[in-house]
């Protein structure tokens, strides 16, 4: 299996602010993202950024042959609103909600009945090991990871992530609270840190730069 990480951050490595705007990509560089999510089996969010940006979730800004790419939802007690986009859409996109043993009866049914299908990996929160399994299990090959700052950093430190791709945007906005690309507990010295390889930068006409890693 291939995973990917694709994120958008600020020259100071924020994903959102303080407040939680995170809309930091341009129109191009959302058409190279939806052009990426075609590319895929499926694509990867938390549960917080469905609550936060209410996303679709789809490559709509890019012609696709064939099916839309699964949406999948690390959602450990099941919070995903009922109404939000992914579940409205959910009997027309195959959308998966990964949730944990603490996930109550009723909130599973709820999100069934709304036309998704529901995994049960872990016990206190989403064991994304068992997750990323029971996935390949399924006939994923190659998934998009596109967390916020500590879905970003879980994945990673399971060393199954395959490739970075970060888009600097031309600005800097602050804040102590502001999101990082990834949070997590974070190593203690730098020398520990995971190491990435830089193949590619890509040089947007509008400012952006698009960095391409992989595990090195």
């Amino acid at each position: 299996m291939q995973v990917l990480i694709n994120a958008a951050m600020t020259i100071d490595g924020k994903i959102a602010t303080n407040l939680g705007d995170s809309k930091i990509s341009t129109k191009q560089d959302l058409r190279r993202l939806h052009r990426l999510r075609s590319s895929v089996d499926a694509v990867i969010i938390g549960i917080s950024t469905v609550i936060a940006d209410n996303p679709r979730l789809t490559a709509r800004l890019v012609k696709r042959h064939g099916t839309t790419p699964v949406r999948i939802i690390v959602d450990s007690i099941g919070r995903i609103p009922l109404d939000s986009k992914i579940l409205k859409s959910a009997s027309k996109i195959n959308t998966i909600v990964a949730v944990t043993k603490r996930a109550s009866d009723g909130r599973v049914d709820k999100i069934k009945s709304a036309g998704a299908i529901v995994i049960v990996a872990g016990t206190k929160t989403v064991d994304l090991t068992e997750l990323f399994s029971i996935l390949k299990k399924m006939g994923f090959n190659k998934i998009l990871v596109e967390g916020g700052g500590e879905l970003n950093w879980s994945i990673l430190q399971l060393g199954i992530v395959n490739e970075l791709m970060v888009t600097i945007a031309p600005r800097i906005v602050g804040g102590r609270t502001a999101t990082t690309l990834v949070e997590g507990d974070g190593y203690k010295r730098v020398s520990d840190g995971i190491k990435m390889e830089l193949i590619k930068v890509s040089r947007q006409n509008n400012g952006e730069v698009v960095l391409y890693y992989k595990m090195s």
